[in-house]
C-alpha cells in the first residue's frame, strides 16, 4: 500500500489544489493505510475528495455507492476531465444501455477504471455481484451514508443490504461519508456497515455565514416570499415546498411577478429537470422551487438564500437543504415558515405506516417543532442536535439572537424536572415527563403506577408552556440527554445529578408562540389596522345603502371593509386588490369609499403601506370562466356541477364568489324551473328588508318551509341584481 506518497504533490497533480481542507489529509491517510473510516463533513466541506484522491493512488478499483444518478454523472465527468486517459471513472446504473455497460466492464477488467460509481440497487444485482468478484477492489466508499439509518432524513431500505453484498463481492476497507448525522444515526451507520471500530473524523457543523430565521406562516406567505425575492433581486435562491402541486403554483406566481423561476420535482420529465438545473447553474433563472425530495446534485457556490415554504420532516433534512446556501463563504439567508397545522398534516401522512416508522417520524417532527418554536439561539440548537457544543450565548446571525427574548429564573422548574426523571428511573420521554410533573393521570402513567410517586404533580402549579423550553434548554446546558440506543428516553447526566445536590441559577427563555392563522385554502385573514377608518367606512356604507335602497352587505361585505381599513386603497385600481371587490363593484360603489380613505390618510398623515402588488395565477379563474359561460348558455346547474366535477353545494359556493365580487349572473332560467314562484318572492323580499345576508339567520327567519339550497339560490339572484 503506497502510504509513503507525497499527498500534497498528488493533490496538486490531480486536482490543482495547493492545500487540503480541514481533515481531508488525515482521512485520506487513514484510507491509504487500509482502515475503515467514518467521515462526518457538512455540505461544501470537500467530502468527495476524501475517496477520489485515494482511489487514483491505490491499486485496483474503488466502488462508490451513491443514491443520486445526477450526482454520479457529474462526478464521473469531473474525474474524467482531470485525467489524461479515458475511462478512469465510470458509473453503473439503470440509465445505461447494454453496449455502455459492456464498455464499463471492459475498462474495469483492463485496469483502466479507478473509480466506479453505483447505486445500491445496482450493487445488489446478482450479475453485478458476480462480475465484481473478478475485480480487485481497493475500498468501498458509501456516500450519503445517513440513508442507511431509519433515523436519517432520507432513509432507503436498499442501503441496509450493502454490508451483505460487500461480503459476497469481497471484503475491503470501507469509508462511510455523510453531511448530516446525529449520534443515533452515526451509531446506526457503523453497526449496519460492520465498521464499529472505524476511525471517526467529525468536522464542525457550524456555518457562521448562514443566517437562520423562522417566520410564522400566514395567509400572505406568497406575498412575503415575492417581496423577499424582489429585495434580493438577481440573487440565486431555492424555495422548498412539500408538495409538487405547491411547487408548480408558487413557481407560476413567481413568474407572474417577473421573477425568473422554475419548478423542479420528480414528476417532471428527466430532460426538463436537467434543463432546469442547467438554467439555474448558468443563471438563466434565479430561483428554483423544488420539493424536499428532489435529487438535485446542485453544486452552485453562490446560492444566496434558501426558503422553506413548509417546515421539513426532520432537522437533518433542514440542515442539509439550508446547507446549499452560501457555500462560497458569502451571504446565505435561511428562512423557514412555520405553522402548527403543517406539523399536524405531516403527522397525518404517517398514518397507515408501520408503528415503528410512525414513532420515528413523530419524534423527528418534534425535534423540528422544538427548533422552530424555541427562542434560544438557532445555531446553538442546530449544533446541539448534531452533538456539537456551541459555546457562545449569542451568535449574532439568527433571528433569536438579533431580537433576544427576556430570560426568567428557572432553577425550581429544572429541579422539579430532574427529580421527576430520576423518580421514573430515567425510562421515559419528554411528553410522559410533562404529564407526570403536571399531575395528569394518563392511562400510561396509571399503568406504571407512577401516580403513587411523591414527585407526581410536583409542577402542577407551573404554566404548561414552560416545560418544553425547560427540557430543551436543560439538554443544551448538559443536565439531561436523550438516550442513543432507545431514542427519546430522557437520562440524567453527571452535571444534572450535581445540580440536584447543589442547585444554582438557571435562566430560561420561553418559546415563541405561533398563532395559527394560516389557511391552506388561501383565504385571506384580515386584521383591522385602523378601527377609526373602519367605523367611518361602515357609516358610509350605511348611508349609501339607505340612499340606494339596498342592504349594506350588497355594497361591500365586512371582510372587504376590514381590508380597506388595513390597505388604504385610494383609487379604483387599488380597490380591486381588496378581497371581494371586482371591477364592476369598484366602479359602481368605489369612488366615495376611495375619496373617504384618501381624505382620512391626508388628515392623519398616514403613510400608506407600500404594498407589493402581487399578481397571482388564479387557480380558480378557468373554473370561474367555465361556470359563467355555462350559465350564459342556460345549462342546467346540476349539469354544470357534474361537468366540473363539483358537488352542487360547491358549485353554489363558486357562483356566490363570482356574484359577490361584482359579476352579474342570471340564473332565473334554473330558478323558474325548480322553485315555486311564491317561495321565490318570499325569500327575495326577506333579503330586501334584511340588514344581513347571513344564511343561518335567513333560515331561522324564513322557517322550515324553505331549504338552504332555495335560500342560497335566491340570495345569488338578489346580490346579482341589486349589487352588480
Amino acid at each position: 500500500m503506497p502510504i509513503d506518497v507525497n499527498l500534497s504533490q498528488k493533490l496538486k497533480q490531480y486536482f490543482g489544489f495547493d492545500k487540503f481542507k480541514g481533515d481531508q489529509e488525515a482521512i485520506i491517510t487513514n484510507v491509504l493505510e487500509g482502515n475503515d473510516t467514518f467521515v462526518l463533513m457538512p455540505t461544501g466541506g470537500g467530502k468527495s475528495l476524501c475517496y477520489q484522491l485515494p482511489s487514483l493512488i491505490m491499486e485496483g478499483t474503488a466502488i462508490v455507492i451513491s443514491p443520486l444518478i445526477a450526482l454520479m454523472k457529474n462526478q464521473v465527468d469531473v474525474i474524467n476531465g482531470i485525467s489524461e486517459e479515458e475511462g478512469v471513472a465510470h458509473y453503473l446504473n439503470s440509465s445505461l444501455n447494454k453496449a455502455a455497460i459492456d464498455q464499463v466492464k471492459n475498462d474495469i477488467l483492463n485496469g483502466k477504471t479507478k473509480l466506479l460509481y453505483v447505486a445500491p440497487e445496482s450493487l445488489n444485482k446478482d450479475d453485478n455481484v458476480e462480475f465484481l468478484r473478478q475485480v480487485k477492489i481497493s475500498f468501498y466508499a458509501i456516500d450519503e451514508a445517513h440513508c442507511i439509518s431509519e433515523w436519517g432524513h432520507d432513509f432507503r431500505p436498499e442501503y441496509r443490504n450493502i454490508r451483505p453484498t460487500i461480503q459476497r463481492i469481497g471484503v475491503a476497507p470501507v469509508i462511510a461519508l455523510t453531511a448530516t448525522a446525529t449520534d443515533k444515526v452515526r451509531t446506526d451507520i457503523k453497526k449496519n456497515l460492520g465498521i464499529i471500530d472505524a476511525k471517526e473524523f467529525n468536522s464542525s457543523f457550524n456555518r457562521p455565514n448562514l443566517y437562520y430565521e423562522v417566520r410564522p406562516k400566514t395567509n400572505d406567505i406568497n406575498k412575503q416570499i415575492i417581496k423577499f425575492i424582489k429585495q434580493n433581486e438577481g440573487k440565486s435562491g431555492i424555495v422548498y415546498c412539500l408538495s409538487r402541486k405547491k411547487v408548480e403554483e408558487l413557481a407560476a406566481d413567481l413568474c407572474a411577478n417577473d421573477i425568473k423561476a422554475a419548478a423542479y420535482h420528480a414528476g417532471l420529465e428527466s430532460a426538463k429537470r436537467s434543463d432546469t438545473q442547467d438554467d439555474f447553474l448558468m443563471e438563466k433563472i434565479d430561483i428554483i422551487v423544488a420539493t424536499i425530495a428532489f435529487g438535485m446534485g446542485i453544486d452552485k457556490p453562490d446560492v444566496r438564500f434558501v426558503i422553506h415554504y413548509d417546515i421539513p420532516k426532520s432537522l437533518e433534512g433542514y440542515y442539509q437543504e439550508t446547507g446549499r446556501a452560501g457555500r462560497d463563504g458569502g451571504e446565505g439567508k435561511c428562512i423557514a415558515f412555520y405553522s402548527y397545522k403543517d406539523l399536524q398534516k405531516l403527522e397525518k401522512f404517517m398514518e397507515g405506516k408501520p408503528v415503528a416508522e410512525q414513532d420515528i417520524g413523530r419524534q423527528l417532527l418534534q425535534e423540528t417543532a422544538a427548533y422552530a418554536e424555541s427562542s434560544v439561539c438557532r445555531r446553538k440548537m442546530l449544533l446541539h442536535y448534531f452533538g456539537e457544543e456551541y459555546k457562545k450565548d449569542n451568535c449574532g446571525n439568527c433571528d433569536n439572537c438579533l431580537h433576544p427574548k427576556t430570560k426568567r429564573e428557572g432553577k425550581d422548574q429544572l429541579l422539579i424536572l430532574l427529580h421527576a426523571i430520576a423518580a421514573v428511573k430515567e425510562n421515559f420521554r419528554a411528553e410522559y415527563i410533562i404529564d407526570f410533573v403536571k399531575g395528569r393521570p394518563t392511562e400510561d402513567i396509571l399503568s406504571h403506577k407512577h401516580e403513587q410517586l411523591e414527585e407526581f404533580g410536583s409542577g402542577e402549579d407551573e404554566e404548561e408552556k414552560l416545560w418544553n423550553p425547560v427540557i430543551r434548554q436543560a439538554m443544551i446546558a448538559g443536565f439531561i440527554k436523550k438516550d442513543v440506543e432507545n431514542y427519546g428516553l430522557l437520562k440524567l447526566t453527571a452535571a444534572g445529578k450535581r445540580f440536584m445536590k447543589e442547585p444554582t441559577s438557571f435562566m430560561v427563555v420561553e418559546d415563541t408562540e405561533f398563532k395559527d392563522d394560516y389557511d391552506d385554502d388561501g383565504a385571506e385573514g384580515t386584521a383591522v389596522l385602523d378601527p377609526e377608518l373602519y367605523a367611518m367606512l361602515k357609516d358610509l356604507r350605511k348611508k349609501m345603502s339607505k340612499r340606494l335602497s339596498v342592504p349594506p352587505y350588497v355594497i361591500f361585505q365586512d371582510p372587504s371593509l376590514e381590508q380597506m381599513a388595513t390597505m388604504y386603497p385610494i383609487n379604483l385600481q387599488e380597490l380591486q386588490n381588496i378581497q371581494g371587490v371586482g371591477a364592476g363593484k369598484a366602479k359602481r360603489y368605489g369612488p366615495e369609499f376611495c375619496e373617504l380613505i384618501k381624505k382620512h390618510c391626508e388628515e392623519n398623515d398616514i403613510e400608506r403601506p407600500e404594498e407589493l402588488r402581487v399578481k397571482t395565477v388564479a387557480k380558480k379563474s378557468i373554473l370561474k370562466v367555465k361556470i359563467i359561460q355555462s350559465i350564459d348558455r342556460k345549462i342546467d346547474l346540476d349539469e354544470v356541477a357534474k361537468a366540473q366535477g363539483l358537488d352542487f353545494e360547491d358549485l353554489l359556493t363558486e357562483i356566490e364568489n363570482i356574484v359577490y365580487s361584482g359579476t352579474k349572473l342570471n340564473i332565473d332560467y334554473y330558478i323558474d324551473e325548480m322553485m315555486d314562484e311564491d317561495h321565490v318572492d318570499d325569500i327575495y323580499d326577506y333579503f330586501c328588508d334584511s340588514e344581513t345576508d347571513d344564511l343561518e339567520e335567513a333560515m331561522n327567519e324564513l322557517g322550515e318551509d324553505y331549504t338552504e339550497e332555495d335560500i342560497r339560490l335566491i340570495r345569488i339572484k338578489f346580490i346579482s341584481e341589486m349589487a352588480n
